[in-house]
């Protein structure tokens, strides 16, 4: 089965600026720090040798509901909405484009890694799945695009791709970061959307009528890394036990620091970003019992006082960046061991094992 590529190569090519020209959301969306999102690479002849086959009636289940494409016509900005929509609070602006800039570059970000998968592997059912991402995502980011034009900003997403630096992964752990990440991405979305769901006075942007559906799409695509890694156990048993447990905390502390950045956001939805962050992590942890062999003790009030320790360090980290002293690479590398170190205590806590279904298929149902 083919899936046509020309959603990915259109964004691709109406971006591409031919003088390179950056623009400040551009250079926003380069940035390299320790929260930002980041572009991927991997070992493709190694994912080139996944084998789906003891799950086959699940994954051609799951390929249907990709080609049918559900959302086809969903990622447009309707005619009626052609009016300028930038006119946010002025304490909300900055932290709302920063909300748009971090999640375009996260879209764009899994874009560009699928459809290079899709393009360097041979393995039909690896092409189409991935095929299928690459467009979900690509719409995703050229929508967001849409919106970020209101407020005169524009990401050069082809200079993007050809500039932003590619961290390496294995493919193992593209599938435990990516599985999270797309399960999280649902979680977030379905919470903000149910917030203004009950509370529609709150909507001060149009782009939350369409999280709904939005985070369907990324539950349908942690549901492929499920299947993957199910269809795979060794990826999940000996010590690959111990750098799942990492990511989990990597990427639920990525998040929880991230957030508590955003204040203004949060207020203006009436929640704070712990309570916001709970509610998601809680819903991730429920999904993520899926297929993981571990999940965090969020019930541990160890937790979420490491989560805090870790936030404070990065706040006086970000306080120092800002000084002109001779020792502030010094104080931030002091200050960065001490998030590493924390990090650690917290990764070490008690965790709750999970007893894997050997056949089972989750839908949305928060």
């Amino acid at each position: 089965m083919e899936v046509k590529m020309e959603s990915v190569e259109t964004l691709l090519g109406s971006q591409m600026s031919k003088t390179a020209q950056l623009n400040s959301s551009t250079e926003r969306a380069l940035e390299d720090a320790v929260l930002s999102p980041r572009f991927y690479t991997t070992n493709f002849a190694e994912i080139d040798r996944v084998k789906i086959d003891s799950l086959r009636r699940e994954w051609d289940a799951l390929m249907v509901e990709y080609e049918a494409d559900t959302n086809n016509d969903h990622f447009q900005r309707p005619a009626d909405m052609d009016k300028d929509y930038s006119k946010v609070d002025p304490e909300l602006y900055d932290e709302f484009v920063d909300f748009l800039i971090s999640s375009i570059t996260s879209e764009f970000s899994g874009c560009i890694l699928y459809a290079e998968i899709k393009r360097k592997v041979k393995n039909e059912d690896m092409r189409t799945l991935f095929g299928y991402m690459a467009r979900d995502e690509s719409r995703h980011a050229g929508f967001i695009n849409q919106w970020l034009k209101d407020f005169g900003i524009g990401i050069d997403l082809g200079f993007l791709a050809k500039t932003k630096k590619y961290t390496y992964f294995k493919p193992k752990f593209i599938y435990y970061a990516t599985y999270l990440s797309e399960k999280i991405g649902y979680a977030r979305y379905i919470t903000i959307f149910r917030q203004i769901e009950r509370k529609p006075e709150l909507r001060f942007h149009p782009i939350f009528l369409w999280f709904e559906k939005w985070c369907n799409d990324e539950f349908r695509h942690g549901e492929s890394f499920a299947l993957i890694m199910r269809a795979n156990p060794k990826l999940l048993t000996g010590i690959n036990k111990y750098w799942i447990r990492f990511f989990i905390l990597a990427v639920y502390a990525t998040m929880y620091v991230r957030d508590h950045s955003r204040p203004q956001l949060y207020k203006a939805l009436q929640i704070s970003p712990a309570d916001y962050d709970r509610q998601v992590l809680q819903i991730t942890n429920e999904i993520t019992k899926q297929v993981f062999p571990v999940t965090l003790n969020l019930d541990d009030p160890r937790f979420y006082q490491g989560l805090e320790r870790m936030l404070a360090l990065f706040i006086r980290m970000e306080a120092v960046k800002k000084q002109s002293t001779w020792f502030k690479k010094i104080h931030v590398a002091w200050l960065g061991a001490q998030v590493g170190i924390e990090f650690i205590r917290v990764y070490f806590l008690p965790v709750n094992d999970n007893a894997l279904p050997s056949s089972v298929r989750m839908v949305p149902t928060w």
